[in-house]
């Protein structure tokens, strides 16, 4: 079926690969991209103009950045590239995008979602404060207009992000306040069997630590944030954090990143009806996919961390995987060879996934012990009082009930920053698991959107 219509939604390291790897056999893809230019998040351009080197832009990964560019720079006459176009819903077989305010539809026969992810949150008294970013948030500042989110900056949460961005920020020249890990040493000890599995990786980022510590830049482990510091007025003037020994440590700064890992970005598979699993070791749900990215649905294919948060490497594997899937489901030949290189990769990094996972845990008793006067959905301001009392007065256990009784997740976000605390939030005070409180469906638009409209003349 040589004239299949295949749309790639993503032109990261995934949708790069997936489209280069459906050229060779002979089709021409549609790739979407919502950004201006090819390398998703991790390996983002900068814009036209600048002129900052590779080392410069992107540290330890620049070789890795510069053959995904080099890549697509070679593929891109050959395909349908849809750029700074965004996929805001879809029905079967048709996606609805919207590019500069005007709207348009794509047919599909075959699609496949690479659509990476976002920022994983959890709130902190004060963290509405002008100033409080996410770590990817301010990653793109740096990496797309070269500007720090502040004049002296702390960055809080935990993860193998956490460290990559501050130390970034420090080879940039901003001045890195603090950097503050709710995860203690004793569970990277412990996670230490499982990140042996790319001893490369590890040690690339035992480097990034040694660089912080050789900069002089405070660093604590196993801390529990406090609050977010400051007034309306100015916006945010530090952070309040208990150490690990129990003393109060407060940090001054005028901006600060918070990041837990990230999320998958699935609420257009979710709104394809593909199945969604919870994941015990990262405490949240994910698309569920055979191990070559097929869905539940017929037809739809997902590869990358829009899929299960593997990282770039990863990425480029599950991309040439997925489109030898579909090539397979074509009734087109395979490289058998290739096939198990890329399934034996990703086998690996599975395992430094679920390493990670446990050396980095997401902080699921923050929510339990956030105040009720906290912050929980910054959208639409709503409070983890607030929502508590959907659980006690009204009896939502169930994350869309309390959606709708309490208006959590309904603002431009869509609760991609506040649907997985708030299901820890309520969690803790129904007395269940999170996974019974469920997670919360997608809805279009997907993300906010501009569309332009025609006068009509009387």
């Amino acid at each position: 079926m040589a004239t299949a219509r295949i749309v790639i939604v993503g032109a990261g390291p995934a949708g790069v690969r997936c489209a280069e790897t459906l050229l060779a056999a002979g089709f021409k893809p549609i790739l979407i991209d919502e950004n201006r230019r090819d390398g998703g998040q991790i390996y983002r351009r900068q814009p036209e103009g600048f002129t900052r080197d590779y080392a410069t832009l992107y540290g330890t990964e620049a070789a890795k950045a510069r053959d995904l560019h080099l890549s697509f720079d070679r593929l891109r006459g050959s395909i349908d590239y849809r750029p700074d176009t965004l996929v805001w819903n879809l029905t079967p077989g048709q996606l609805c995008c919207v590019s500069q305010g005007k709207h348009s539809t794509v047919d599909y026969d075959a699609l496949i979602l690479c659509t990476g992810a976002t920022d994983r949150l959890m709130p902190i008294e004060g963290w509405q404060l002008a100033g409080t970013y996410s770590l990817g948030g301010a990653q793109i500042a740096l990496k797309s207009q070269a500007v720090s989110i502040g004049h002296s900056v702390v960055f809080m949460g935990s993860g193998p992000l956490l460290y990559l961005v501050a130390s970034q920020y420090l080879k940039a020249g901003a001045k890195v306040a603090a950097v503050l890990d709710t995860s203690p040493l004793g569970k990277r000890i412990g996670a230490l069997p499982k990140l042996l599995a790319r001893p490369g990786l590890l040690f690339t980022g035992m480097k990034l630590l040694a660089q912080l510590y050789r900069a002089k830049i405070p660093l604590h482990l196993g801390i529990q944030p406090q609050q977010v510091l400051g007034d309306a007025a100015s916006g945010v003037s530090g952070v309040r954090v208990r150490t690990a020994a129990g003393a109060t440590l407060d940090v001054a700064c005028d901006a600060v990143a918070l990041g837990y890992h990230l999320r998958p970005e699935t609420q257009l598979a979710d709104l394809a009806g593909c199945r969604l699993r919870f994941d015990e070791a990262s405490s949240q749900w994910l698309l569920a996919t055979d191990d070559d990215g097929r869905t539940s649905v017929s037809g739809v294919y997902a590869a990358g961390d829009g899929s299960r948060v593997r990282g770039a490497d990863a990425a480029e594997h599950a991309g040439r995987l997925v489109a030898m899937a579909l090539l397979e489901d074509q009734h087109k030949p395979v490289n058998a060879g290739l096939r198990d290189e890329q399934r034996q990769a990703l086998a690996v990094m599975e395992q430094f996934r679920l390493g990670l996972a446990q050396a980095f845990p997401w902080p699921s008793a923050q929510a339990k012990a956030l105040p009720d006067a906290a912050i929980v959905c910054r959208c639409e301001m709503i409070s983890a009082g607030e929502l508590r009392r959907t659980v006690s007065e009204k009896g939502a256990c169930e994350v869309n009930r309390a959606k709708a009784f309490s208006r959590v997740g309904m603002g431009r976000c869509q609760g991609r920053y506040c649907s997985q605390a708030g299901a820890e939030v309520i969690a803790a005070a129904a007395g269940v698991t999170v996974q019974q409180v469920g997670r919360q469906r997608g809805q279009a638009p997907v993300k906010p959107l501009s569309m332009l409209t025609e006068e009509v003349s009387p």
